[in-house]
């Protein structure tokens, strides 16, 4: 017995120990993060040049990654917000201390062709002010060319390539899958054009969802070659991918001379060579090697120059995908934004509201959520103005319809006005290992939607009626909005995309612009000037841990893995995401929102995030997990 009691003390005594060692870690890892954070804002050279080199897309809200991720370093690769980009680079343009701004494109991940744009434009103001922007990468794209274009010497390694492509592409088909395994999906629609259903459907795209598709992409390309041949005319884009081959062997099979010789790049030079490049302009590191120049860090100087939160214009980002219920920031939780609308409004400070939308849609009981927040603040007197990103689709159009005026730009994806919901059911795929269903039924609708036994044609047409009274009500939202008569957005809605150019043309928006117009037209609206003419921002908080992890590991250090070097590497790594769509998408199948506002092309112009948070709600989706569970 003695014994006994000696091992459960030794015990207690072990765990207070432990929680005191784990106390005392905790302790000294926030007293590190803190040192860190102030040695890191005070070790600026005195003078140099403004180093950026992104490692990951620029997006117009940053996901967060849960502390357990970012503890094992499992969080993916950063995302840079855009407004931070921006506000460092204008910022640089009048700093005295900046004499160059480098970009460093090799691990970047993209963004969008509105956000690329306005990042070009504060490069524009950079080189504007007389001081030197200088790109370099061993593999250009289509959105790290768009960025380089506006830089004032564009370098590339002698052993990469720029694969400017244009926008387009394969989209995933998952019908011949579904088969095989017996499994059947019930999809209820409105929209001719409504494709975000076809991959569970059909094998290949829809002549309907064809024709959209080029219209789009024809577009969308025709204003990222008008953005680059007016950034640096000498450059021969459309030369270079009329033959690149013809063009690859008159350089004797060298990619980078090849570029040189379209006018694409300046120079050819590995990082060294970059680098004492850049020296020359920015002064050399006191204490570094070949090629190493004084660099001022993007993140901390970032941090600098953030944008003020003191003005009254509040803003509102809806970024991701639209779901359920609460969800963490990159995603677009309707409870989580619908209570960020609130918070706004409940400050007496706040005279004004702006919506900035870079969403493909998703939930249409979230959008609806978001929407009716937005319309009990122009219910108490304040302005609305809505901006939108690369996508506001669906919705993020059916959230941007309580504006009192809608900005866009002519590359932006919107529209998508249309809805659909979809339901798998399993009788065939279990069948076939010898699991069956039978009973008894009181109504025509008992235990519906049967996923096991086969969902019935009562239930079918219920959910039919259901996704055609949404789809009514998004037309009626529109219609009221825009001022057009429901017949004439019926016409142009059918789920079809479009890009800002035409939408502006169809009525679907009012002006061209970026956020900055938007909230110049909300201070107008609500007479503020001065000061009180910005914007402050109301974005989700991530939880307290991850926030003192951010802080240990700082933003920058939580990439999975440094990225590849080889030009062939590089652009294979947008492959690597086609895996991970797979996956989210048999995923959204399972345990999305089976009533969806939703765009399938629009996907594609989004940056690549994790799966959406499995939060969705609404009826179907309701009934679906309830017959799931029993």
């Amino acid at each position: 017995m003695l014994s006994i009691v000696r091992g459960a003390w030794k015990l207690l005594v072990a765990i207070k120990d432990g929680l005191v060692l784990l106390f005392l870690i905790l302790f000294f890892a926030l007293l590190y993060a803190g040192l860190k954070m102030a040695r890191v804002d005070t070790s600026f050279p005195a003078s140099g040049a403004l180093h950026i080199a992104l490692d990951g897309p620029i997006v117009e809200q940053p996901h967060s990654a849960d502390g357990f991720s970012r503890l094992t370093g499992s969080a993916g690769p950063t995302e840079y917000r855009l407004r931070d980009v921006v506000g460092a680079i204008e910022g640089a343009a009048s700093d005295s201390a900046v004499k160059a701004v480098v970009l460093d494109l090799d691990g970047f991940g993209g963004g969008g062709q509105v956000a690329m744009e306005r990042v070009g434009e504060a490069l524009d103001k950079v080189r504007a002010a007389g001081k030197p922007v200088l790109a370099h990468a061993t593999y250009y794209d289509d959105d790290g060319y768009l960025l380089a274009a506006h830089a004032s010497e564009v370098w590339l390694s002698p052993m990469g390539m720029v694969g400017v492509t244009g926008p387009g592409g394969s989209n995933l088909y998952y019908k011949g899958l579904i088969d095989k395994l017996g499994a059947k999906t019930h999809v209820y629609r409105v929209g001719t054009y409504k494709s975000a259903v076809e991959p569970f459907i059909r094998t290949d795209q829809s002549p309907e969802a064809r024709a959209a598709s080029e219209a789009l992409v024809k577009a969308v390309w025709g204003s990222w070659l008008e953005n680059v041949a007016k950034a640096r005319p000498r450059a021969k884009v459309e030369v270079y991918l009329a033959d690149p081959l013809a063009l690859l062997r008159g350089q004797g099979g060298d990619t980078a001379k090849a570029a040189q010789a379209a006018g694409l790049v300046d120079k050819l030079g590995d990082e060294i060579a970059f680098g004492k490049r850049v020296a020359e302009l920015a002064g050399t590191a006191d204490d570094g090697g070949p090629g190493d120049f004084k660099a001022i860090p993007f993140s901390p100087y970032a941090r600098r120059h953030a944008s003020g939160q003191d003005g009254q214009v509040g803003i509102i980002t809806v970024a991701g995908e639209i779901v359920d219920g609460e969800a963490p920031p990159g995603f677009a939780g309707g409870t989580t934004v619908a209570n960020l609308i609130r918070d706004a409004l409940s400050d007496a400070r706040i005279k004004a509201l702006v919506l900035r939308v870079d969403s493909p849609g998703g939930s249409a009981a979230a959008s609806e959520e978001i929407r009716s927040a937005l319309v009990a603040a122009r219910s108490q007197g304040l302005p609305v103005v809505v901006s939108m990103g690369n996508v506001a689709a669906s919705g993020g159009y059916w959230a941007s319809t309580a504006g009192d005026v809608v900005f866009a730009e002519p590359a932006t994806i919107t529209g998508s006005i249309g809805v659909f919901g979809i339901l798998p059911s399993f009788e065939k795929t279990l069948a076939k290992i010898g699991i069956t269903s039978d009973g008894v039924k009181a109504t025509a609708l008992s235990g519906e939607p049967d996923v096991v036994g086969g969902i019935s044609p009562a239930f079918d047409a219920l959910a039919q009626a259901s996704v055609e009274d949404i789809y009514g009500k998004f037309i009626g939202l529109v219609a009221a909005s825009r001022k057009l008569t429901p017949q004439r957005v019926d016409e142009i809605g059918q789920g079809r995309v479009w890009d800002g150019g035409t939408a502006h043309q169809l009525k679907l928006v009012d002006r061209f612009g970026g956020i900055e117009d938007a909230i110049a037209e909300a201070a107008r609206r609500a007479k503020l000037s001065g000061s009180a003419a910005r914007g402050r921002y109301f974005d989700p908080e991530p939880d307290r841990f991850t926030q003192v992890l951010a802080a240990i590991f700082g933003a920058d250090e939580v990439s999975a893995r440094a990225a590849p070097r080889d030009w062939l590497s590089l652009a294979a790594r947008r492959q690597q995401q086609v895996a991970q769509r797979i996956v989210a998408d048999l995923q959204g199948l399972m345990d999305g929102a089976a009533i969806r506002a939703d765009c399938l092309e629009c996907r594609a112009f989004v940056p690549g995030r994790a799966p959406a948070p499995a939060t969705n709600s609404g009826w179907l989706t309701a009934l679906f997990r309830q017959q799931m569970g029993s």
